[in-house]
C-alpha cells in the first residue's frame, strides 16, 4: 500500500498493457509533429527525415535504460522515484522538479497551439479575453474528467491516441499515394552540405517531438502490471512514433514547395495532394492531437507531486486521494492550476526549448541509474538490458552531445531549478521519509 495516512484510500490499479501503450503515444505526438517538419527541413532540406531516425535512436537508447529501471518499480513516481532509488534523496529532488517543469511547460505550448489551430476556424478566438476563456475550459473540463476517475481520464486518452494517430497515418498514406499515382507532384527539396551543429540542433527538435513518454511512467501505481507492462509498452510506443515521424517529414519535404517557410507543413502539404479539404483536415486534426496530448497529461502529470507528498518531499495534502473517485485530486487541481498560469503567461517558443533540454538532463541520470542500481543489487528488474553498460554510456553521450546546442538562456532556466531544487532539499532533509521505496 502506498505510504499515507491508514484511513486515506488507495489508488486503483486500471490501466493494462495497451492502454499504457496509447497512453505513452498520446504523451509523445502532441502539436509538435504539425509545425517542426518545417523547422528541421531549414537545417537539413532532403537529409531531414533522417534526424527523426537518428534522435528516435538516441531516444531508444535511454528508453531501453529506462525500461530496465522502471521494471524494478511497481509505486507512481516514476523518474522522482527511480532517481531517488539509485542517487538519493537530493538527486531524485533535483529530477523531480526538471520534470515538473517539463511537464508543465511543454503542455502549456500545446494548449496555446490550440487556440491557434482553432483560430484558423473562429478568428475570434485570438481575441485576448477569447483565448482566456477557451485556455480556461479547455483545461478545467480535463481536470473534472480526472478528478472523477483514472479510469474515465484513460478512456478519454485511448479515443484521442487512436484518432490522432489515425489522421497522421491518413496523411502518410495520401501522400506516398500521390507521389506515386502524380509524380508530377514531386518537388525536389534540396540537399544543403549541413554542418554538425544543423543536425544537432535538428535533432533537439526531434528530442522536443518524441519527449513525453516518462511522463506516462508517473502512473505506477495505477498499472495493473508495471514491472511488465512498462517496458514492453514503452518500446512499442516509441517505435510506432518513430515510424510516423519519419514518414510524414519524407511526405512533407517531398510534397510542398518552400517546405521551410510553412507555419504549417501538414496543412500545407496536404492541400497540394488533397486540396483546401485536405487542409482543413490536417488543421482537424492538429487540434484533436493537441486535446488529446492535453488530456494525456492531465491524467499522469499531477502523479508526480502525488509521490512527492507521499514519500514526503513536498506537503502531504498533495497525497491525498478522494474517497470516492480514488484519485489524486488535490495534485490534479494543483497542476491544472499552473497549467493554466503557464498557458496564459507563456509562449510557445520558450516552453518548446525549455521541455527538451530539461528531458535531456532526466535522460541522462536515468541511463547512469542503469548502473547504480545494479551495483546496489537492488531487486530483481523484469527486463534486463544484455549489455547495460554499454546502453548507459550511450544514453549518456547522447544527451550530452545534443545538450551542446544549449543557449544561455536554458542554461539559466535549468540552473535555477536545481537552485529550488537545493532549497525544497534543505527544508526536508532532516524530515524521515514517510517510508523507504518498495522496488517489487
Amino acid at each position: 500500500m502506498p505510504a499515507v495516512a491508514e484511513n486515506n484510500p488507495s489508488l486503483v490499479r486500471t490501466i493494462g498493457r495497451w492502454s499504457l501503450t496509447a497512453l505513452m503515444v498520446n504523451s509523445i505526438i502532441g502539436a509538435g509533429i504539425f509545425g517542426l517538419p518545417s523547422q528541421v527541413a531549414k537545417h537539413l532540406g532532403g537529409y531531414s527525415p533522417f534526424a527523426g531516425l537518428l534522435a528516435g535512436a538516441g531516444i531508444v537508447i535511454i528508453a531501453a535504460c529506462i525500461a530496465e529501471v522502471s521494471s524494478r518499480f511497481e509505486e507512481t513516481g516514476g523518474v522522482y522515484l527511480y532517481a531517488r532509488e539509485a542517487f538519493g534523496r537530493f538527486t531524485g529532488l533535483v529530477i523531480a522538479w526538471l520534470t515538473w517543469l517539463t511537464r508543465i511547460a511543454a503542455p502549456a505550448a500545446a494548449a496555446n497551439l490550440f487556440v491557434t489551430y482553432a483560430a484558423q476556424f473562429f478568428p475570434a478566438l485570438l481575441r485576448p479575453w477569447a483565448r482566456f476563456c477557451v485556455i480556461a475550459a479547455l483545461i478545467a473540463h480535463l481536470a473534472v474528467i480526472n478528478h472523477v476517475g483514472v479510469k474515465q481520464g484513460n478512456t478519454v486518452s485511448n479515443i484521442f491516441t487512436a484518432v490522432k494517430v489515425s489522421f497522421l497515418l491518413l496523411f502518410v498514406a495520401g501522400g506516398v499515394l500521390a507521389l506515386t499515382l502524380h509524380p508530377e507532384l514531386r518537388v525536389a527539396p534540396g540537399y544543403p552540405a549541413a554542418a554538425t551543429g544543423d543536425w544537432l540542433h535538428a535533432i533537439l527538435l526531434m528530442v522536443y517531438a518524441y519527449g513525453g513518454f516518462e511522463g506516462a511512467l508517473f502512473i505506477g501505481g495505477e498499472a495493473r502490471d508495471p514491472r511488465r507492462d512498462t517496458p514492453i509498452a514503452l518500446l512499442v510506443a516509441l517505435a510506432i512514433v518513430a515510424v510516423i515521424y519519419t514518414t510524414v517529414q519524407h511526405v512533407v519535404v517531398y510534397t510542398l514547395p518552400g517546405a521551410t517557410d510553412s507555419a504549417r507543413p501538414l496543412a500545407d502539404s496536404a492541400r497540394v495532394f488533397l486540396g483546401p479539404a485536405g487542409a482543413a483536415l490536417m488543421a482537424l486534426a492538429a487540434l484533436v492531437s493537441t486535446y488529446g496530448y492535453l488530456s494525456a497529461n492531465i491524467l499522469h502529470a499531477p502523479r508526480i507531486t502525488y509521490a512527492l507528498g507521499e514519500q514526503g518531499d513536498f506537503p502531504r495534502f498533495l497525497a491525498a486521494v478522494h474517497p470516492r473517485y480514488r484519485t489524486p485530486y488535490v495534485s490534479i487541481w494543483l497542476y491544472a492550476g499552473l497549467l493554466f498560469v503557464f498557458s496564459v503567461l507563456g509562449t510557445f517558443t520558450w516552453n518548446a526549448v525549455l521541455s527538451a533540454v530539461s528531458r535531456l538532463f532526466v535522460y541522462g541520470a536515468m541511463a547512469l541509474a542503469v548502473v547504480w542500481l545494479r551495483k546496489r543489487k537492488a531487486p530483481e528488474a523484469k527486463f534486463k538490458l544484455r549489455f547495460p553498460y554499454l546502453f548507459a554510456a550511450g544514453g549518456v553521450a547522447f544527451a550530452v552531445v545534443v545538450l551542446k546546442q544549449m543557449g544561455p538562456s536554458e542554461f539559466l532556466v535549468v540552473a535555477g531549478t536545481l537552485v529550488v531544487a537545493s532549497l525544497n532539499w534543505l527544508v526536508v532533509r532532516r524530515n524521515t521519509p514517510t517510508s523507504s521505496l518498495r522496488s517489487s
